[in-house]
């Protein structure tokens, strides 16, 4: 069994994504390459973006902290903490409103 929490992994990520050149830092929480599931914390300093690409399968978005915005094409939606978002299929991008953490969590299907 493995314990994480996820307000102190949201808090060390986004220290991350604020000293990062880029603006984003993530960690996976459980899964990875070789499972089906896989959950990640994700962290977006305000006005970064993770730009358009396909959903790999099954998703959703939970917010931790802060303010999003989920684009698929001219289509979108904002979520605050506690949000629970279903990412679209096909091409999508998120943008961090405010400094922001979310938990991506998704069952590849392809």
């Amino acid at each position: 069994m493995q314990k994480t929490s996820l307000i102190a992994l949201a808090r060390h990520e986004l220290a991350h994504a604020l000293a990062a050149s880029s603006g984003r830092s993530s960690r996976t929480v459980f899964g990875g390459h070789e499972h089906q599931l896989r959950q990640t914390v994700i962290a977006l300093r305000a006005g970064e973006e993770l730009s358009e690409h396909t959903n790999p399968g099954e998703a959703t978005l939970h917010v931790l902290q802060g303010r999003v915005l989920l684009k698929a094409g001219e289509v979108f939606w904002y979520g605050s903490v506690g949000d629970l978002m279903t990412v679209p299929e096909g091409l999508h991008s998120l943008d961090a409103v405010e400094d922001s953490v979310v938990l991506l969590t998704v069952v590849k299907t392809r």
